[in-house]
C-alpha cells in the first residue's frame, strides 16, 4: 500500500512538473516574462511621438471613409495644461487641441476656419449625449451626466486658424 501511495504521489509531481515547465515554455513563446513587469510607462516625450504617428490625417483611409470619427477615443495625453477662459483646461496634443472639462474631453482641430472634432471621451459618470463632428464651422459635443440628467455642451470655433471653445453647463 506504501509503494502505491509513494507511486501516486511521484506520478502527481511528475504531471506537476510537466505542466510547469509547458506554461513556462508557451509564456516564453510569447516573449513576456513570468516574472517582473512586462511593460513600462511611457514618457511625455514617447507618448507624443506614439500620438504623432498614429492621428490620421485628411487624406488617410480612416478619415475619408463617409466623414466618420469614433465615438470615444481615450485621451492619455499627459501634456500641461492652462485654465482656459471658458473654465475648461486646453492643451496643444501632436494632431489638434485637447479641451477637457469635468464631464469629458475632445480633442479638435482646425483646418484654416473648418473645426473638426478627431476624438471625444466622457469622463466617469457621464455619456456621450450629441455629437457634431464637422468638418464645419462650428463643432460641438453634449456629454449627460448618468447621476442627475445635467449637461456640459462644448462647441468649438476656430479662429486664426486656433480651436476656441466655449463650454455650457444646463440643468
Amino acid at each position: 500500500m506504501n509503494s502505491r501511495l509513494a507511486l501516486a504521489v511521484a506520478g502527481w509531481f511528475l504531471a506537476a512538473a510537466i505542466a510547469t515547465g509547458a506554461g513556462v515554455a508557451v509564456l516564453g513563446l510569447l516573449g513576456r516574462p513570468l516574472t517582473g513587469s512586462a511593460g513600462r510607462p511611457m514618457t511625455d516625450e514617447e507618448v507624443r511621438i506614439a500620438l504623432a504617428r498614429d492621428t490620421t490625417g485628411p487624406s488617410s483611409p480612416a478619415a475619408t471613409t463617409a466623414g466618420t470619427t469614433p465615438a470615444a477615443t481615450p485621451v492619455a495625453t499627459p501634456v500641461a495644461t492652462s485654465a482656459g477662459s471658458s473654465g475648461g483646461r486646453t492643451a496643444s496634443p501632436a494632431g489638434g487641441r485637447l479641451v477637457s472639462t469635468d464631464a469629458g474631453s475632445l480633442i479638435v482641430r482646425c483646418d484654416g476656419e473648418l473645426v473638426r472634432l478627431r476624438s471625444w471621451t466622457p469622463a466617469q459618470g457621464f455619456e456621450v449625449d450629441d455629437v457634431d463632428p464637422g468638418p464645419d464651422d462650428r463643432a460641438r459635443v453634449k456629454f449627460e451626466s448618468d447621476a442627475d440628467g445635467s449637461e456640459v455642451e462644448v462647441e468649438v470655433r476656430c479662429a486664426g486658424g486656433v480651436p476656441v471653445p466655449r463650454i455650457s453647463r444646463h440643468g
